[in-house]
């Protein structure tokens, strides 16, 4: 579990494009602590979590999502793909190009569905199954 709660820190610290030494500053810590309770080396406590949580904007709760555990644990490149996807998409600063990256990505996302046919489970937003 600890290995679990440090591998959801990490992802979602580079989902938000936070290095470990800013992180590791806003709790008041060494990187090195950072690095530990990462790869579940240091076990977090209660109190840490909840500082984490705060730093990284999201609910203590949210470390422990075991369906969202096991989602990710058999998804991994995607999610790989998907983290690294968002932090370079929060790098850009043009707000007219990431309309334009977003307008492309729904494009390519409504063409596989409906590639894939209407029984593939995905639903494109705004159309009612029937």
């Amino acid at each position: 579990m600890d290995r679990r709660v440090g591998e959801r820190i990490r992802r979602r610290r580079i989902l938000l494009g936070i290095t470990q030494d800013q992180l590791a500053d806003a709790l008041g810590i060494s990187y090195q602590q950072v690095q530990k309770y990462e790869t579940g080396a240091n076990r977090v406590s209660a109190g840490r979590l909840a500082g984490i949580a705060a730093a990284l904007d999201i609910q203590a709760g949210w470390f422990f999502g075991e369906s969202e555990l096991a989602e990710e644990a058999g998804d991994e490149p995607s999610s790989r793909l998907v983290m690294d996807l968002v932090r370079n998409f929060s790098r850009i600063r043009d707000e007219r190009i990431k309309a334009n990256v977003l307008s492309l990505v729904r494009s390519l996302a409504d063409a596989s569905v409906a590639a894939a046919g209407p029984d593939d489970g995905d639903e494109v937003p705004g159309r009612l199954r029937n």
